[in-house]
């Protein structure tokens, strides 16, 4: 079975668990407001096709990298980023808050990683309730 799925499958459910545990709550004001699924950006991180930079350059993009992401995160674009464990073709996650498709990938292109080739990237939508990290 494609990895991607499973992957996909688990956020999935633990997205819906989630949300089957907040109708168990009150249904005040705030938690009918929790219980509304929204869209947000999924992210899957892949090596890219230029992983030729010396070490000395590759160092800086990753410094760029990380930037990045802190500037994205306080700006409330990105919910959840992180490396994979191993290393694999799959490099990592992102979720984005976003309106759009488009929004993602321009984002995505203020990343040194991704505009330098070192990293690639497929965006898909995903649904969860907003809550926790994802408010």
């Amino acid at each position: 079975m494609n990895p991607f799925i499973i992957l996909a499958s688990c956020f999935l459910a633990i997205g819906f668990s989630s949300i089957g545990q907040n109708k168990l709550k009150s249904t005040n004001d705030k938690t009918a407001s929790e219980n509304r699924v929204k869209q947000f950006w999924f992210v899957l991180l892949t090596k890219g096709n230029n992983r030729t930079q010396d070490s000395v350059t590759a160092a800086k993009i990753q410094e760029g990298h990380m930037a990045n992401i802190t500037r994205l995160y306080n700006d409330g674009k990105i919910k959840v980023a992180g490396p994979f464990g191993d290393d694999g073709n799959w490099r990592g996650i992102f979720i984005f808050d976003a309106a759009t498709k488009e929004e993602v990938d321009t984002l995505l292109t203020t990343d040194p990683a991704t505009s330098s080739g070192r990293l690639s990237y497929e965006i898909h939508p995903w649904w969860t309730s907003p809550v926790g990290s994802f408010k």
